[in-house]
């Protein structure tokens, strides 16, 4: 049996093509060699040890292990987990259309997406699931009841669901159905002229979707457009290029792939008639824009077809393809980098080149490469993509992460819903002053205990002053310091009023017109389409940004 192993692994090795014994005999030695040893080991450790060892366990630790000193995005696929990269790639199971999420040991539904079967069925934000066809799910983990939720399309489900501010609980019995996560969850006016789309993927059909989106909202007025791929993950690469193509020319370059096998290596080109090559167009990019979404807005910065407003956006410049496994499992590799038109990789980090500690650096801006634009201008690898206008992000302060990772926004917008039946627009809605008072006083029995940073650095100071015996010299100022920051933190509420009201005013409007209406609460709030809109309204400074220095 183990000579049978053996020979097994080998017969992989070649099937894989991962090596050439008449070109590279030294290479199929090593490898040969190694599985060899791996396989040895894996027995005798699997006969010796002194617990009973999990054979798919440990194999699993040690595939993870290898793959792991590689790159985050080389992955091992299992069986049971195929479903979930498939919903990943293609934006599509079968279910009931709501984001669920734990708080306080309860399954809650955070969000039920638009016409879904939860949202026709009744199922609001804040909504607590008690029971999945019949199966308690309390204290159970998201991702388990996930699963209960998930099935074929047209099979029936019935949940046992408990309404925030009620006692009784009801059933509902609902149908699952082919849910598409929409790669554009939202498009429609900032204003008369400027219209707006955000992409949050590039699943299946991406390229449509944004086409699509772009001719609604001419169709509503647009003459200029803001397009928001910020924090955007990226995905498919054929639907980068199809979304590239919608705003620029038949037969350009999009993207070009090159690794180690070449007969892979290939360059992809717009091969449709754009929607619009005039429309002056804004790019709005974070540090979590990755990826497929960093071509988009590399594309669009290398072909100066649009300004892009934001932060530099992540840098990740590699290509991954699965490859199929034994026992229907799958392999994401890595296999190439992407070249943008004007030629630069934008991968920030060198994977290739581990520090002796095992860490991995970016690469530094001293070694980065200055390539042109179109027109021109000067751009640089090896970091993400640039934005043309930097914007600088808020920051919030610690009392509003602290309402928000204690959940008392999401708490507070259920109990506001359960209170006034109707709000204005997601757009107008803005609470009144008496309104933000009882907010706060709903926080009054509300522990909102948290450390500033200047309460961590005192705590470091005290402690070292104890250490040097010290202590006692600065004791009374240190009491004196901190009692006014005491007396601040109580004031922290009405300080940042407006960090925080944000915040809950897109909370609460999310109850009301769900996604859409969180999204239309932030627009007069987020620093990134104020500057893009100023932008926008500047047709000589849109220009500038746009032509070689």
């Amino acid at each position: 049996m183990y000579k049978k192993s053996i020979a097994g692994l080998l017969a992989g090795v070649f099937a894989l093509g991962l090596f050439s014994f008449k070109t590279d005999s030294e290479k199929y030695f090593e490898i040969a060699k190694n599985l060899d040893v791996f396989a040895t080991l894996f027995k005798e450790v699997n006969t010796y040890y002194v617990d009973d060892v999990p054979p798919a366990q440990m194999m699993r630790t040690g595939i993870d292990a290898m793959l792991k000193s590689l790159d985050p995005y080389t992955n091992y696929i299992p069986e049971d987990d195929i479903e979930d990269f498939r919903t990943m790639t293609t934006g599509q199971y079968g279910g009931i259309g709501a984001i669920i999420g734990s708080r306080d040991g309860k399954v809650i539904v955070q969000m039920p997406y638009e016409n879904s079967p939860a949202h026709k069925a009744g199922l609001a934000i804040g909504d607590e699931i008690l029971k999945v066809n019949g199966v308690d799910v309390k204290g159970k983990a998201t991702d388990e009841v996930s699963k209960l939720l998930k099935g074929q399309a047209n099979t029936p489900i019935k949940l046992e669901v408990r309404s925030y501010g009620q006692n009784k609980s009801r059933t509902v019995e609902l149908m699952r159905e082919n849910i598409v996560v929409d790669n554009v969850p939202y498009y429609g006016m900032l204003n008369g002229e400027i219209g707006y789309l955000q992409l949050s993927g590039f699943t299946v059909d991406a390229g449509k979707e944004v086409k699509m989106a772009v001719q609604k909202l001419k169709e509503m007025g647009a003459k200029k457009i803001v397009f928001d791929l910020r924090d955007n993950p990226g995905g498919l690469l054929h639907e980068a290029v199809n979304i590239s193509n919608v705003f620029v020319e038949k037969g350009r370059d999009i993207v070009s792939t090159k690794g180690k096998v070449e007969e892979w290596n290939k360059t992809y080109k717009a091969l449709d008639e754009p929607l619009d090559l005039e429309m002056p167009l804004v790019v709005l990019t974070s540090s979590r824009s990755a990826s497929a979404s960093e071509i988009v807005a590399g594309v669009m910065q290398d072909y100066d077809r649009a300004v892009l407003v934001g932060e530099r956006t992540f840098g990740k410049g590699l290509v991954q393809v699965t490859r199929p496994l034994s026992y229907n499992s799958q392999l994401k590799v890595t296999t190439a980098k992407y070249y943008i038109p004007s030629g630069r990789c934008i991968q920030a980090i060198d994977y290739a080149h581990r520090n002796e500690d095992g860490s991995v650096a970016t690469i530094p801006d001293s070694l980065r490469m200055a390539f042109k634009t179109a027109a021109g201008r000067v751009v640089y690898d090896g970091g993400g993509v640039s934005p043309d206008v930097e914007v600088e992000q808020p920051s919030f302060s610690e009392i509003t992460r602290t309402i928000a990772g204690k959940g008392y926004f999401f708490d507070y917008a259920n109990k506001y819903k359960l209170e006034h039946p109707t709000i204005p627009s997601a757009k107008e809605f803005k609470l009144t002053d008496a309104e933000y008072k009882k907010f706060i006083a709903y926080l009054e029995n509300k522990d909102l205990s948290y450390s500033t940073a200047i309460e961590s650095e005192l705590s470091d100071v005290a402690a070292k002053a104890k250490e040097g015996k010290h202590f006692d010299d600065i004791k009374a100022e240190l009491e004196a310091i901190k009692k006014k920051v005491s007396h601040n933190k109580a004031n922290d509420l009405i300080r940042f009023r407006s960090e925080i009201q944000e915040m809950l005013e897109a909370e609460i409007a999310s109850r009301y017109y769900l996604q859409k209406g969180y999204i239309e609460s932030s627009f007069d709030d987020d620093p990134d389409i104020i500057a893009a809109v100023q932008v926008l309204n500047d047709p000589a400074k849109y220009k500038s940004y746009l032509k070689a220095n």
